[in-house]
């Protein structure tokens, strides 16, 4: 399956194209505002070791004073890309259009508040997919940037499995965070959802591809580390909870589940959301997910 033909985004600075030869990966990062740390992941991405690539800044609607600053710090660097893309299209949207800017064989998406833990972190990354043909996409082991311990607020696994973080396994999903991804494959599955917006995209393409015959693999030996504080954690505000239940509820419909039958899961987020003060956002979310 071909990616859409998007329109293209404006250009601000770095090249003005993917490099014309053949390249191992392109390292997407998502920007909206936050200008300090996504320069920080930038210089990171950029600082890779051992592979060919290109880093992909897309911006999605940071203020004139934070884009400055991302302007500044691409420049005319030959490695990397900075585009502004016509509205914010949530993460999936913009992983969307940022990965079809490029053309390398693997697609590394970075948070634009997290680092690659090592110099090498991205060529091994691109080896772990070269090493298995079945193998579809990697989660990354995300750490605190500041201790190095394990950030449980990006576990996306079961609690069972956490003992588990340092070592690998089969998964049904990824941390968005930091993961890699086969151009193949991803574009095979038909990427992301641009319905999801925010919040589950990562399970709805993983089981698309699984459903492909393909695999999913969580490798705690490679790892990113992300920028934790209080307001990166799950936010009871804004419009998070809203995403978090209808993305839920519209995948398992979307594969078939019957309304009736995920009453009891809706009632349970109701539940939820009413001790945390976010009743209206989940109650929005049922008439929102049969849309």
């Amino acid at each position: 399956m071909s990616p859409p033909a998007y329109p293209p985004p404006r250009h601000l600075a770095g090249a003005p194209s993917a490099p014309a030869a053949e390249y191992d990966a392109d390292v997407v990062i998502l920007a909206m505002d936050r200008a300090r740390e996504t320069v920080e992941a930038v210089a990171s991405a950029r600082a890779q070791t051992g592979v060919s690539k290109h880093v992909w800044i897309a911006d999605q609607g940071s203020d004139p004073e934070n884009l400055a600053i991302l302007k500044a710090a691409v420049g005319d660097a030959p490695d990397a890309t900075l585009v502004r893309l016509d509205r914010n299209w949530g993460v999936a949207g913009g992983r969307n259009r940022a990965t079809a800017l490029g053309s390398g064989r693997m697609v590394f998406a970075l948070d634009n508040d997290a680092e690659f833990d090592g110099a090498d972190t991205l060529a091994r990354a691109v080896r772990a997919l070269d090493a298995e043909a079945d193998l579809a996409a990697i989660g990354c082991r995300i750490l605190v940037h500041a201790t190095g311990g394990e950030d449980l607020s990006s576990w996306g696994y079961p609690p069972a499995l956490l003992p588990r973080a340092a070592e690998s396994f089969d998964a049904t999903t990824f941390v968005g965070a930091g993961h890699a991804i086969r151009r193949v494959d991803f574009e095979a599955a038909g990427g992301y959802d641009d319905a999801l917006f925010f919040c589950w995209e990562e399970y709805d393409w993983s089981l698309r591809a699984i459903n492909a015959g393909k695999r999913i693999r969580y490798r705690g030996d490679i790892a990113v580390r992300h920028k934790v504080s209080g307001q990166h954690r799950f936010a009871w505000s804004g419009t998070r909870w809203f995403h978090f239940v209808r993305n839920r509820l519209y995948i398992e419909m979307k594969y078939g589940a019957p309304w009736p039958s995920l009453l009891p899961r809706f009632l349970a987020y109701q539940v939820k959301g009413a001790r945390n003060g976010v009743l209206a956002q989940g109650l929005r979310a049922g008439p929102a997910a049969l849309r």
